[in-house]
């Protein structure tokens, strides 16, 4: 059977749920080969392989850490050469989207980015990308080279499939752009508890609505509620309520989570550009003329100070 490859998204071999979702997925393909770079190999080995990774090409180097991307575009082409896959999976962060495009550069093959599912095809991987606010689906396929595809969190459920997940070393030459950008510092993100935006199953949003900094304790108590992910809109983050790398939106994160609650958001272009791919949409906004009611499943008109606490009180009575 083909081989395919799968790029671990990990921290220090804590395997993130996407890589997970991606192993899925390859599974439909051929047999699913994990790229891990970087320290942790041995610990998520076995993850992998639990998920139906058949073999695990790891390569450990300073350079993955000290410099910027280009080494781990050259270890995933290293692997690329080796294997001579079906088709290459990436996640779609910002960082295996720009991985994803350099290596389909090097390989004279062709890009799909943001896919929200792949399926086997007579000639080739057949993914589904939306458009338009999530009112048309796009079926595409690659036409040149081996499919680089990227796929955006949430599109799959991770399935167990057990495999050998044979860890075997990966032999990797830096080229002479891997140290041309070095990481000069790194600042640890303080934990909240809250699962990783662009991974989460739910997420709460608060936009201008919510009306100041201290208001979003309402949007972080349904959240906690739900054990989802806080988002933010545009505006609450430009008027400094809530930090930047909660933004969703088209100069922020994209999210494609099970759920998505939007509290206080109009629903500009720029908003849904990074939300509307969202399985269930919901929104409460006082306005009912508000351009998000028209993307959402279920649509509350009403205070959100009103309606989101007590949505609050019901999902913890429910559960509890």
């Amino acid at each position: 059977m083909t081989e395919v490859l799968v790029l671990v998204d990990h921290q220090d071999g804590t395997v993130r749920k996407p890589t997970l979702e991606l192993l899925t997925l390859a599974r439909r393909l051929g047999d699913p080969v994990a790229v891990h770079l970087g320290p942790g190999a041995d610990t998520a080995a076995p993850v992998l392989a639990e998920h139906g990774a058949t073999r695990v090409l790891a390569a450990d180097a300073p350079e993955f850490a000290d410099y910027h991307l280009v080494p781990k575009v050259d270890a995933l082409q290293a692997a690329y050469d080796a294997v001579s896959p079906a088709a290459v999976l990436v996640a779609s962060s910002a960082e295996g989207k720009e991985i994803a495009a350099r290596l389909a550069l090097r390989t004279g093959s062709g890009l799909i980015t943001d896919a929200v599912d792949v399926e086997p095809g007579d000639d080739g991987p057949v993914t589904t990308q939306s458009a338009f606010a999530a009112a048309y689906s796009t079926a595409s396929r690659v036409t040149k080279g081996t499919p680089v595809i990227t796929v955006k969190p949430n599109s799959a459920a991770p399935e167990p499939a057990p495999a050998a997940g044979t860890v075997e070393e990966l032999a990797v030459t830096f080229g002479p752009l891997a140290t041309g950008t070095s990481v000069v510092s790194r600042t640890p993100r303080e934990a909240s508890g809250r699962p990783e935006l662009s991974e989460a199953a739910i997420v709460v949003s608060g936009g201008r609505g919510v009306g100041g900094k201290e208001n979003f304790a309402v949007v972080e108590a349904l959240a906690d509620a739900l054990g989802a992910a806080v988002g933010a809109s545009r505006a609450a983050v430009d008027a400094g309520w809530y930090p930047h790398s909660h933004q969703v939106g088209q100069t922020g994160k994209t999210v494609s989570p099970q759920l998505y609650v939007a509290a206080g958001i109009s629903g500009a272009i720029q908003h849904r550009a990074g939300m509307q791919t969202s399985k269930t949409i919901v929104a409460v906004n006082k306005d009912a003329e508000a351009p998000i009611f028209e993307l959402v499943d279920y649509g509350v008109v009403g205070d959100l100070f009103e309606v989101v606490p007590a949505l609050t009180e019901e999902v913890k009575a429910r559960k509890g």
